[in-house]
């Protein structure tokens, strides 16, 4: 990345890449050692703490939060450079900062639409890191790319809500400081206003009748250092009223607001995922020698890499405008070019890591080397936050009414 940014920017930068090659990459393989000796893998690696501490010490910390009362203020423009660096060591560096999903919208969500008491209770120490927390909207039995279709039900009775549903790929919800999960369910009748049928309430993992199943694989991974992805199980769960998110009926509108935030961040990520792939496929190609030269020198090769680099110059541009537009004309009017970057970016991220793979050979597809675990990652964002298909039917809608 050539261009400068504002001061501030430029020198947050600065000390997030010399934390990087200081602190982060160095613990990559260390984490790995410490997980394996874990008698529960899906507690943090004691390194992560050691991360964390050392990132609140360098004023690394919840930079992703534009509120200055929570967070470090960025714009969302500011914060973009910043999230694509912490893209280069998924595993780690979002947690070490404290800037991972699903946290990150959680947060959010509480900051702007949580009662007093419940960001007292909840967000007080997401921000502090001593707890996590998980989101739970995706059902197995319906398609949950359309978020109508919910099936779990949350009904009033007296001073309560009784909870009754089935979820999955609930990401974060096997790690034991998992505390609180935000369930998204149907409080209004079937035959209203569709977008007005959800709700969400908090619900504390303890919570008799919470039943964490098991962890969902995602193409053969189980994710530990996110905490996984959980089938869970909510048999008449009951909890105060007074856990209810907003108001009833504004589910839907709510998780619009959540997404938003999280489509772009995971695209700022993603860009680092490109970014350390074609590193490594640099060091690969010069350091590898096949049918009398380098695989440097042999035309596919470096056509992969030029590709991949006018790739990753183009998807961040598009990500930058984004970024700027929310900042200057909100989510709303930032909509065309949200989705637009949750169409492209994954997709093409795939195809840059799929090249850095066939590079690597055997070893693209091995635990020694990260490839094939952030391609299971950048995959699966194509269908987290709303499935490709979703985006380019409402993105072409948009497109065709200017005609009409």
């Amino acid at each position: 990345m050539d261009f400068a940014f504002d001061a501030r920017t430029e020198e947050l930068r600065g000390r997030l890449l010399a934390f990087m090659d200081e602190h982060v990459y160095p613990a990559e393989a260390v984490a790995d050692e410490q997980r394996a000796s874990l008698a529960d893998p899906w507690t943090a690696p004691p390194v992560v703490a050691e991360l964390q501490a050392e990132a609140r010490r360098q004023g690394l910390w919840n930079l992703f939060l534009p509120d200055e009362e929570h967070g470090a203020g960025l714009t969302n423009l500011q914060y973009a450079p910043l999230a694509e660096i912490t893209g280069r060591s998924p595993q780690l560096a979002p947690t070490a900062l404290n800037c991972a999903a699903p946290d990150t919208g959680n947060m959010e969500l509480l900051a702007q639409f949580g009662s007093e008491e419940q960001r007292k209770r909840w967000l007080e120490p997401l921000l502090d890191g001593r707890i996590r927390s998980a989101f739970a909207m995706t059902e197995p039995g319906v398609a949950s790319s359309d978020a109508t279709n919910i099936g779990t039900r949350i009904e009033r009775d007296g001073d309560a809500y009784v909870i009754t549903g089935r979820k999955w790929y609930i990401s974060g919800a096997m790690n034991p400081a998992c505390e609180i999960f935000v369930v998204m369910g149907k409080t209004g009748p079937d035959d209203g206003d569709p977008r007005r049928r959800q709700s969400m309430v908090l619900v504390p993992r303890d919570a008799p009748g919470l039943e964490v199943r098991r962890a969902m694989r995602v193409y053969g991974y189980e994710d530990h250092y996110h905490g996984g992805h959980a089938e869970i199980v909510l048999d008449r769960v009951r909890v105060p009223v007074a856990n209810l998110v907003g108001e009833e009926g504004g589910g839907f509108a709510i998780a619009q607001a959540r997404l938003g935030p999280g489509r772009i961040h995971h695209c700022m990520r993603l860009i680092g995922m490109a970014e350390r792939a074609i590193e490594l496929m640099c060091r690969r190609a010069l350091a590898r020698t096949a049918f009398g030269k380098p695989l440097a020198g042999q035309g596919v090769v470096q056509q992969w890499i030029a590709d991949s680099r006018v790739a990753v110059e183009q998807l961040r541009l598009l990500v930058l405008k984004t970024a700027w537009l929310m900042d200057t004309v909100g989510n709303r009017g930032a909509h065309t070019e949200i989705q637009a970057i949750k169409i492209a970016t994954p997709r093409t991220v795939v195809d840059i890591l799929d090249k850095a793979v066939q590079l690597h050979g055997a070893g693209g597809v091995s635990q020694d080397f990260p490839l094939a675990e952030l391609w299971a990652a950048a995959r699966t964002l194509r269908l987290a936050d709303g499935p490709d298909e979703v985006h380019q039917r409402s993105l072409a809608r948009r497109e065709l009414r200017q005609y009409r």
